[in-house]
């Protein structure tokens, strides 16, 4: 896979495995969203805030994790993002969690840029800066 844009690293945490000890799948849906998080602040930007007087936000549209490998309590993951598409309103991202390089899981989230007003939730622009940065990243490491 080609270079990632970001990455973080954490442990795994006793309260986040079930009862075989192993990680709950739910919490690599949590390990991709707090990289997505450090990410975008890492590009001076807020996943929820106001832009020109509107308040906006990201939700997901879409969102997978398909799991390769356990994950268990004290295991130090490597969580590492890329930008597999920019387009107009949304982000889509794809993420490799690995442990000393075994892949763990890997998956993907979508992300609409929204404005949320009186009227309703309303896909709007990206914002132009935070959206070249992210078209740069594109072109500098997805490169096959």
């Amino acid at each position: 896979m080609s270079q990632p844009a970001f990455e973080i690293q954490r442990h795994v945490e006793f309260y986040e495995t079930d009862m075989a000890g192993i990680v709950h799948f739910s919490n690599f849906f949590r390990y991709m969203e707090t990289c997505e998080h450090a990410f975008v602040r890492s590009l001076d930007h807020e996943l929820h805030g106001v832009l020109d007087g509107l308040e906006t936000g990201w939700p997901r549209v879409n969102a997978s994790c398909d799991y390769r490998a356990p994950a268990r309590f004290g295991d130090l993951l490597t969580i590492r993002l890329r930008i597999a598409e920019v387009r107009t309103r949304s982000v889509r991202y794809r993420f490799e969690i690995v442990r000393d390089e075994t892949l763990v899981a890997e998956g993907s989230i979508a992300a609409a840029h929204v404005a949320i007003t009186p009227d309703g939730i309303k896909a709007v622009p990206l914002p132009e800066q935070l959206r070249q940065k992210l078209l740069t990243l594109i072109t500098d490491h997805n490169r096959a």
